[in-house]
């Protein structure tokens, strides 16, 4: 007799086999001749030596199915075992695989609601630097956040960085209790929220320990060099000119940046230019970077939503949205 540990890496065993083991209990149903035993992340098995190995090859399928897709069902255990894939195939309809971001948590599909936002995932698959400029709720953070989990699913990077400018929107964050990451944490929250749909959160945690996952005010990344990272500058119309800069510039090898921002809603001092505005001009006829507008049209909050953006527009004397210099399709 024989016995191997199979080690559960950065899942939730109850939310991978069940709170009752159901999923565990049926891979056992494959594998009678096992003793098989759940010991917190450990799985160990005794038994035979040839079915050990088949047993440790069909658990690497699952991992990897549930990695992918945040989720284990019984009919995925009885696919993955009663078929013998040279490499794990994922489960998609070809159909609607061009609009499916990533697997969210429990499973849930993320997609692309909008043209605009099947706009902004096109532009990152074909360009390693976007620009995406749209209203408030018009998903281009949720969308590049979903474009980044998928790269690390894929291991096309080896990590995500998620940055903002501290900038305050109408409020003084020198008030708020704490130290500094305490003032910051529900400024950086957005972002937070955007990554548990998408991510399980015993496994988000995990990543953001060990840095593969990593949310921080756009002023630390001053001096650093982010090679193979899916970087995301969020509110970027409230970066100045020497941050937008700083932060460009810091593209390594192998990494893709996404930089999104509203025009309408810069919270800096009246003398203090948006760096967002000036990196839309003086980058417009840089071939290697894409540029995508999303607009009201592509809103996919309440209803209501749309219709104060329009209103606020034509209170302003807004008779269309400020154009890039360069309007023409990302690709």
């Amino acid at each position: 007799m024989s016995e191997t540990y199979i080690e559960i890496q950065q899942a939730d065993p109850k939310e991978l086999f069940g709170l009752n083991e159901e999923k565990l209990e049926a891979i056992r149903k494959y594998f009678p001749q096992l003793r098989i035993i759940l010991r917190g992340h450990l799985l160990k098995a005794v038994g035979d030596p040839t079915h050990l190995a088949d047993l440790e090859q069909k658990m690497k399928l699952v991992l990897w199915h549930y990695d992918r897709m945040n989720r284990l069902t019984e009919k995925d255990v009885e696919r993955i075992f009663e078929q013998d894939p040279v490499e794990p195939v994922e489960p998609t309809p070809a159909s609607t695989a061009a609009s499916v971001l990533v697997a969210g948590s429990g499973g849930r599909q993320i997609r692309a609601l909008t043209a605009g936002q099947q706009a902004l995932a096109d532009a990152c698959r074909s360009k390693d630097m976007v620009f995406a400029v749209g209203p408030a709720g018009s998903g281009k953070t949720y969308t590049a956040v979903a474009l980044a989990v998928n790269a690390l699913k894929n291991k096309e990077v080896k990590r995500i960085i998620l940055t903002r400018p501290a900038v305050e929107a109408g409020e003084n964050l020198g008030f708020l209790p704490g130290d500094m990451r305490d003032k910051l944490d529900p400024y950086m929250q957005p972002l937070f929220d955007a990554l548990k749909d998408m991510v399980p959160y015993q496994k988000l945690l995990g990543y953001m320990e060990e840095g593969t996952i990593e949310i921080a005010p756009l002023a630390f990344m001053r001096g650093r060099t982010l090679d193979k990272a899916f970087v995301i500058l969020d509110e970027a119309q409230n970066a100045t000119r020497m941050q937008m800069k700083m932060f460009l510039t810091r593209m390594g090898r192998a990494a893709k940046f996404v930089i999104t921002g509203d025009t309408s809603q810069i919270d800096l001092p009246e003398k203090q230019p948006s760096g967002l505005l000036q990196a839309l001009k003086i980058l417009a006829d840089v071939p290697e970077i894409g540029f995508v507008r999303l607009s009201a049209e592509d809103v996919v909050r309440h209803p209501i939503v749309t219709r104060i953006l329009h209103a606020y527009e034509q209170a302003a004397g807004q008779t269309a949205p400020v154009q890039l210099s360069k309007p023409k399709p990302c690709v």
